[in-house]
């Protein structure tokens, strides 16, 4: 699927199922919950925190999954496409960048 494709398949879920658009601040604040949720999870697995057993069963793809859904609601309902917004940031980040990491001595 390419992103437009998700972007639309997010609005046709939205508008059949979902019934509409949480607001933009609902959306931005679902959005923290959900990097949250993300975040829980790789403290745990890559960190030094324990699992609880509420932990049990999470899984870090569906949560990366939540992720994005949410992201793509906040892009479908402000217009954004991300298409062009994340080619154009590709863009930026190898005229920005293009010896930046390379010159870096903590990276090699």
């Amino acid at each position: 699927m390419t992103i437009q494709e998700i972007q639309e398949d997010v609005d046709q879920w939205i508008k059949t199922t979902g019934v509409r658009y949480f607001n933009e601040l609902t959306n931005t604040a679902i959005l923290m919950e959900e990097v949250g949720e993300v975040a829980r999870i790789m403290a745990r697995k890559y960190g030094e925190q324990s699992f609880k057993k509420s932990d049990e069963g999470n899984d870090l793809g569906d949560e990366l999954a939540d992720v994005l859904f949410v992201l793509i609601c906040l892009a479908n309902q402000t217009g954004v496409n991300l298409t062009e917004a994340f080619g154009k940031n590709m863009e930026k980040k190898n005229i920005r960048d293009a010896n930046r990491h390379k010159n870096n001595e903590k990276l090699k």
